[in-house]
Formats: C-alpha cells, structure tokens, sequence
C-alpha cells in the first residue's frame, strides 16, 4: 500500500468547488468516484503522521529531527528537547505573520553567531543547540508548556502566547531575544544585503524519544524532507529518504509519503500556486499511482488530507477500479456538506 498525507488539500467545500472546476484531474476524480471516501475530524498533519506511524502524540519534533540531522549517538532519551527555531515575523494588513523559515536561508556561520549571542538569555530554560542552520533545539533544564508547532504556524497570524503562569519565562526570554535579534550584526548585514532577518525564535515540539519494544507502523519506508518525518523512519529502522519526484514502483512494498506542496500556498491563501502544485501532484503522484494500481504493482492507495477545517480519507483497492459504474467524483466532496 502506498500513503500519500497532503496538507493543505483541505478548503471549504465551496472553495474547493471554485479552485478546481476548471482544472484536469482525471486521475484525481477516478481515483474519488471508485475509492472508499471518509470524512475525518480535523487534524493537522503532524497528529496524522504520528497515527500512521504508530506513535503517539504530540510528536517529540526536536529529538526525533535529532535522529535525522545528526550522525548517532542521538539526543539522551533521558532528557527533554524542544524545537526553539529562527524566525521572521512580518507585519502584513495589521497582523503578525511567521513567515515561512525555508525563506531564511540562513549559513552555518550566521545560525551559530545568532545562537552564541542568544545562549546567556535562554541558558535559564535550557542549552540551545544547531543542529542545522533553521533547525535549532534547546536541551531543557525542565518542562515546558506546549507550544503551536511551527509548521502549523507558518503562513500564518502569529498568536500571543497564553496567559498562564507556565509561559511567563517564556515570554520574558523571547522578547529578550528579539531585542538581541534587532540590533546583531549579522541582521543588520542581512538587511543591507536585502535579506529576510531572523527577528524571533518558535519553540516547539518538545519532548523526549519515545521507547519502542517492537516495531509500531506496516510501513516500510518514509519519504519526506521533514526532518521530523525522517526521523521517525530512523527511530523506526525503515528507510528513510527524500521525498522523490513522483511515486514510481520502488523496493518498498509500503512506503508513506508526507507531500507538503500545497500546504504553504493553502496557509497564505495563494490560489494560483496552489492549483499549479495540485496538478503538479496529479501528474506526479496520482497518475502513476493510478496506473500502477491497473497494473497490480500496487495493490491498495491511501490517502489523507489533514486540514484546520476537517480532513478526509481516500482508500482505493486494485479491485475497487473494476467498479466502473462508479462515476468521477468532484475534489469538493472531500469536505462534508
């Protein structure tokens, strides 16, 4: 069985209805008409990736991307973790937005400057440390609150934390650093330059590895440029590896792959991206996928939308094809009326 989880499928209904009226989805729509369609709770894609691993969540995102940015040995399954990433908050129409970090691009040289200069302020809360240059985890001296997860975040308006007790050194800390952040040399070098600059930190994802007695997932393979997700394929001892061009038959009988293409043109509202990605995915994915499951090198597809709004589940078996009275169905049916 191949897995495809596609954040950012997920619209209204009607929204869904007007951006792919006019869009070729042959493979798509057979592939809605013959499967077995079941609309879900909302989740976001981390909660699904977690049930489709067998692991629980939240996810711990800062060990497990450990595993998957660094050689072994891993972080200390003893210790707590957390994500506490670079970011860049953009004012946009009177509200705060986190950009999407894959647009820093921050050197090895700039990530260690900026986390040097930011060590004292945080050494309360814990030890920060690189782990690649966007990527930046804090060893924890105690617990922390939970936090939004950054991929969930970006895109979109940034939300103050809550006002309870737990966060209070949190927020002490972080506006601490955005001060550090604002008057560094290496964004004011950034800014001269014409680059985005690190103007605050995102914790997230905290928590520790979890321990395995015995293998928890039918899957055999990972394929994403998470780190998390990669990470979870090493804990796991599966394959891990990026997330290639397109599905073709590949050595693994059941590999899961995490497809983000359209999750940030879908969290920024950019319609045009969003249709260009969705039938980037047709072509890439689907096509094959339906043409391999007509071939019987692929018994059974799977696919899952997490979504804010609701998320739905397509389940398509090699025999379900045979069912040719089934018609095409629209994507807009994804979304319960």
């Amino acid at each position: 069985m191949l897995t495809l989880i596609v954040p950012g499928l997920i619209w209204t209904r009607q929204a869904l209805a007007d951006l792919t009226c006019d869009l070729p989805l042959p493979a798509f729509t057979t592939l809605l008409g013959r499967g077995r369609l079941n609309q879900r709770p909302a989740r976001d894609s981390t909660a699904i990736l977690a049930e489709s691993t067998g692991l629980a969540a939240p996810l711990p995102a800062a060990a497990l991307r450990w595993l998957a940015l660094r050689d072994h040995p891993g972080p200390d399954e003893h210790c707590d973790w957390l994500c506490l990433d670079p970011v860049r908050l953009n004012f946009h129409d009177r509200s705060l937005i986190v950009d999407d970090p894959q647009h820093l691009r921050l050197s090895s040289d700039e990530a260690a400057a900026l986390a040097a200069a930011l060590a004292p302020t945080l050494a309360a809360l814990g030890r920060i440390e690189v782990i690649a240059p966007g990527h930046w985890n804090l060893r924890l001296t105690a617990g922390a609150p939970r936090f939004q997860p950054l991929p969930d975040a970006a895109g979109r308006s940034a939300a103050p934390l809550p006002p309870d007790p737990a966060y209070a050194p949190w927020r002490q800390a972080l506006n601490e650093a955005q001060m550090i952040l604002h008057v560094h040399p290496v964004n004011q070098a950034r800014q001269a330059a014409g680059q985005p600059v690190v103007n605050s930190l995102w914790p997230w994802g905290g928590g520790r590895l979890p321990e395995l007695a015995a293998p928890t997932t039918t899957h055999d393979a990972i394929w994403s440029d998470d780190p998390v997700a990669r990470g979870i394929a090493r804990l796991l001892q599966i394959d891990g590896a990026a997330l290639p061009a397109g599905y073709s038959a590949t050595a693994a009988r059941a590999p899961l792959a995490l497809i983000d293409g359209l999750k940030h043109p879908a969290s920024s509202g950019d319609a045009i991206v969003w249709r260009d990605e969705l039938i980037r995915f047709e072509a890439e994915w689907l096509v094959p996928a339906l043409g391999a499951l007509r071939t019987g090198r692929l018994d059974a597809l799977r696919l899952i939308a997490p979504g804010d709004l609701a998320a739905a589940e397509l389940q398509v078996g090699r025999r379900d094809l045979w069912k040719f009275w089934r018609k095409p169905r629209s994507l807009a049916e994804l979304v319960p009326q």
